[in-house]
């Protein structure tokens, strides 16, 4: 079922190439959800397409770190099926394995097995619901698959550039989301440890 979220975004990108909005992305044949027509099944798609892409790169909403995850019966690791990306925690410091995701299962290939005898700790980057996501990430993903839409479907290299500005406009207010909900230092501190610098007014306190 859609969301009205992704109503709404579908609804932009079609606004964005000159397109009537619609009520709804499906449709009921014969107790079958379809969609409307091929062009509302194409954008859809487009959005969900761009939706991965974004979230890929990770994100402070859906990121995260220090994930414990322990081996089954076979002494396998399973993944959840909506993450997208992972990598062992603080692997720079302890390589004594080099985790990827094949499939569902988690792979070493520092010993080259499927095989892990003890918990590990992952970081992961989840795929979440397009509803779930923040606003300014909605906004950047509808901008995007709205820049795509005119490419495709339109070919207006001019409604094309307009929207590549909108699109960086879009970006920008997602890397101040990034920053101030990040709370990110350079100094490396671990995950879930304060850096509290020296404030030269706590010198009068003395």
């Amino acid at each position: 079922m859609s969301t009205e979220t992704e109503l709404s975004s579908v609804n932009s990108i079609l606004g964005a190439i000159g397109q009537a909005p619609v009520s709804r992305i499906y449709q009921n044949e014969d107790k079958t959800l379809v969609y409307l027509n091929p062009e509302i099944a194409f954008v859809h798609n487009l959005l969900m397409d761009v939706n991965t892409d974004v979230q890929t790169e990770g994100w402070v909403f859906n990121t995260e770190y220090c994930y414990e995850m322990l081996p089954n019966d076979y002494n396998e690791i399973n993944i959840p099926p909506n993450v997208i990306r992972l990598d062992k925690s603080e692997g720079q410091v302890y390589r004594d394995c080099d985790p990827v995701k094949r499939g569902t299962r988690l792979y070493d290939k520092y010993h080259h097995t499927y095989k892990f005898n003890r918990p590990i700790k992952l970081d992961y980057v989840f795929l979440l619901e397009y509803a779930e996501i923040p606003t300014v990430f909605q906004r950047l993903v509808t901008l995007r698959a709205s820049g795509r839409a005119a490419t495709q479907l339109v070919s207006n290299p001019e409604l094309t550039q307009m929207l590549s500005m909108q699109e960086a406009q879009a970006r920008a207010a997602c890397m101040e989301y990034e920053c101030n909900q990040s709370d990110s230092s350079f100094f490396g501190t671990p995950s879930g440890v304060s850096y509290r610098s020296y404030q030269p007014y706590r010198t009068l306190q003395r």
